[in-house]
């Protein structure tokens, strides 16, 4: 599963320490600093993330106050909106793998949704955003395996939840600033949508300068290594603990609400004014900023697959006050959204970290691609799922049903995969 002796071994090969070092090659890594890489990843996903999040930060409220949509139609858009990378994400990591090149298939993906906004202004119909949103989308697929790739070769392997976490923060950072950002934008300019698509569009740019100028190659790959084909590198994968993983990550996607519908149900379950919906998905992104770093580092202290675990016992939990609401207001909403945000602390980055050292250098990507792609497409069936309960037997029914099945979910993943038993 890990590096062949004649890797190893092989004169050629850059001999910078990697995910696989020892501690006696890497030196001491608690006091090790975050490489410049993954900073750098970071500030590009916060451009990258504030950019996409000022174009969709009123689509719920749009959606279900605007356009009268239901829950079902709701939780198909939802579905939509969570599978629409899921197989482009196995194209942009099998292309990594075979090009040799990480940073340049990420670029890509990036380069293409900032174009994506660029187009915004210049179309006028529903159907048209809509396939603007779906290439938006479609970049986000093809980056996200080979920039998870580019972190995890600049990382040691007993440092990358921290180095995770510290990603996914400024991430999120961006997820926060965006709203923010298009709201004062259409303050000073009430109405101009198109200025607010012009600065969107002049964020996400400067993330593909950034990654362009700031971020270095990820580690060389031999001809042979480049030349396996898709088929080859699927087989590779096909280990008891990469097996294993991917089925428990999938298992849990599947009964995952989507966030649309979450944000929804909240509003509508702590009887919070419909106004109030925007705001929601922010205090998400606060709790998860703050926590992801802290978290990283935990993982990587007691083991990364627990906390996955845990991660997911916070969402249950959310799901459980949801159903049951013994009391509302802004107390419930608060402590909700806390619950919920610790889930994406726990699980977003820590999942990553947790797959990429089972997985060999040189089907890495489309590894990390393959795993992303079955939890994206579990959770897209998961949110047309609950949009399908909500719709048939209300809110309170299908929180009900989707925290049961949620428990034993998690209780069926920990005995799916055990670290250590198949490695």
């Amino acid at each position: 599963m890990y590096l062949s002796q004649a890797r190893a071994t092989d004169p050629s090969r850059d001999t910078t320490p990697g995910p696989h070092a020892t501690p006696a090659t890497r030196g001491d890594t608690t006091k090790s600093k975050v490489p410049a890489t993954v900073v750098t990843l970071g500030l590009v996903s916060l451009l990258t993330d504030a950019s996409a999040e000022m174009v969709t930060a009123i689509l719920p409220m749009y959606l279900m106050y605007g356009l009268g949509i239901g829950y079902l139609q709701l939780g198909a858009l939802d579905s939509l909106h969570t599978g629409a990378t899921a197989l482009f994400r196995i194209g942009g990591g099998y292309a990594a793998d075979r090009f040799g090149h990480s940073k340049a298939v990420a670029t890509c993906g990036y380069a293409l949704s900032a174009l994506t906004k660029l187009a915004l202004p210049a179309v006028g119909s529903a159907p048209a955003v809509g396939a603007l949103v779906a290439a938006d989308r479609i970049g986000k697929g093809i980056r996200t395996a080979p920039r998870d790739a580019l972190i995890t070769s600049a990382v040691p392997a007993a440092d990358l939840g921290r180095a995770f976490g510290v990603h996914r923060a400024l991430d999120t950072c961006g997820a926060l600033l965006g709203p923010l950002i298009a709201f004062a934008v259409l303050l000073a300019v009430p109405g101009d949508y198109d200025t607010a698509f012009q600065v969107s569009f002049c964020l996400a740019a400067a993330g593909v300068v950034a990654i362009v100028a700031f971020v270095r190659r990820g580690p060389l790959l031999t001809p042979r290594e480049r030349g396996l084909g898709l088929r080859e590198r699927l087989a590779s994968l096909r280990t008891p603990a990469i097996r294993r993983c991917t089925l428990a990550a999938a298992l849990l996607g599947l009964l995952t609400v989507g966030d649309m519908s979450f944000y929804i149900g909240l509003q509508r379950r702590l009887d919070l004014p419909a106004e109030t919906l925007p705001l929601l998905p922010i205090g998400t992104a606060l709790v998860f900023m703050t926590a992801a770093v802290p978290v990283g580092v935990l993982a990587d202290r007691i083991g990364r697959w627990p906390l996955f675990l845990c991660g997911h016992l916070t969402a249950l939990a959310a799901y459980l006050f949801l159903w049951l609401a013994p009391f509302t207001g802004w107390p419930a909403t608060a402590l909700t959204l806390l619950l919920y945000g610790l889930f994406y602390a726990a699980t977003d980055g820590v999942l990553m970290a947790h797959i990429a050292p089972l997985l060999p250098q040189e089907t890495r990507t489309t590894g990390l691609a393959v795993v992303q792609t079955a939890q994206s497409l579990a959770r897209a069936a998961g949110a047309l799922a609950f949009g399908t309960a909500a719709a048939l037997g209300g809110l309170t029914t299908a929180f009900a049903v989707f925290g049961c099945a949620f428990m034993a979910a998690v209780a069926a993943a920990r005995l799916i995969h055990r670290p250590g038993k198949d490695t």
